[in-house]
């Protein structure tokens, strides 16, 4: 049977993207991780002095993340051009989001109301979700188009929210409840099942081996430092042991540093088109043609 060669493997097979960078990426390490922080504040339920910073951090999270979209392109007075299409684009749908976030968390913030904290909290969520479903639109991108990648966006976000709210409740000195701590260990649960189905299926559907092998690499330190070990900490918090709050604000900065090296990874590193494939491989001149090829991928089908 006839064999691709090199040449014809690294004509066709995928490559990373190059068009969006680290700006990109940042977009959806601090956006993410701010709508889910507005969420988990509200849910939480800290103090009002807690609270108001907790809102003013979400909010400057997807500032700084919208900040870094709005530099990336060519023509920066251009994005305004992104609300024309509310009906089709993703893209639209988070800038309209966030100008309502940022209204409600202002509100939020100057009034401390709970009505208005809860308001700002389920905006952060369809933020995070709006984002999610971006990523997810971009079909030429295998390991971003993959169904499970929106629940995998969406529950990172609201870890990494959580692991903030119990940060900030550490370093206030206020009281850290039972539900917020079962309340993350619960999130870290299902991100860590999320994240076990994603990578289980993305390599059966079929996917570029370049972005299975960058993913599957960092799943074990994934895994260990950003669940087992923050669960453990929040363990030690629960079980009363000296210096609980120091473990709680490791715990929380760890969850937060995982979901955020997540994302780099899963923007940037694991980003590899789909490549091109082959009905059949030429042969010059008389003879039979090739089988079928699809060049760096686990899966043909």
């Amino acid at each position: 049977m006839k064999r691709p060669s090199n040449k014809t493997v690294d004509l066709f097979s995928p490559r990373q993207q190059r068009n969006w960078d680290w700006r990109a990426a940042a977009n959806f390490i601090a956006g993410g991780a701010g709508g889910g922080l507005l969420l988990c504040a509200a849910l939480f339920g800290p103090g009002p002095a807690e609270a108001r910073l907790a809102i003013v951090l979400g909010l400057l999270l997807i500032g700084s993340g919208l900040t870094c979209v709005w530099f990336e392109i060519g023509q920066p007075w251009r994005a305004l051009n992104v609300y024309r299409h509310i009906s089709t684009s993703w893209m639209t749908r988070e800038a309209v989001v966030a100008l309502l976030v940022f209204a409600a968390g202002g509100l939020a913030w100057f009034f401390g109301q709970t009505a208005l904290q809860l308001l700002a909290g389920f905006l952060g969520l369809a933020f995070l979700y709006s984002q999610a479903r971006i990523l997810a639109a971009n079909k030429g991108i295998p390991a971003w188009r993959h169904p499970r990648s929106v629940p995998l966006m969406v529950s990172t976000g609201l870890a990494e929210g959580a692991g903030f709210v119990l940060a900030i409740l550490a370093i206030s000195s206020a009281s850290v409840g039972t539900a917020a701590l079962l309340g993350l260990i619960a999130l870290l649960a299902v991100r860590a099942l999320l994240w076990r189905q994603y990578l289980v299926e993305l390599a059966a559907d079929g996917a570029p081996l370049g972005a299975i092998k960058v993913l599957r690499a960092i799943s074990g330190r994934f895994l260990l430092l950003g669940h087992a070990l923050p669960a453990t900490l929040v363990a030690m918090q629960m079980a009363g042991l000296p210096g609980g709050g120091g473990y709680v604000f490791i715990a929380g900065l760890l969850v937060v540093a995982a979901g955020w090296f997540l994302k780099f990874t899963l923007v940037r590193r694991a980003a590899f088109n789909q490549g091109l494939a082959l009905q059949h491989l030429p042969v010059r001149g008389r003879g039979i043609a090739g089988p079928a090829v699809k060049p760096g991928w686990g899966n043909a089908g």
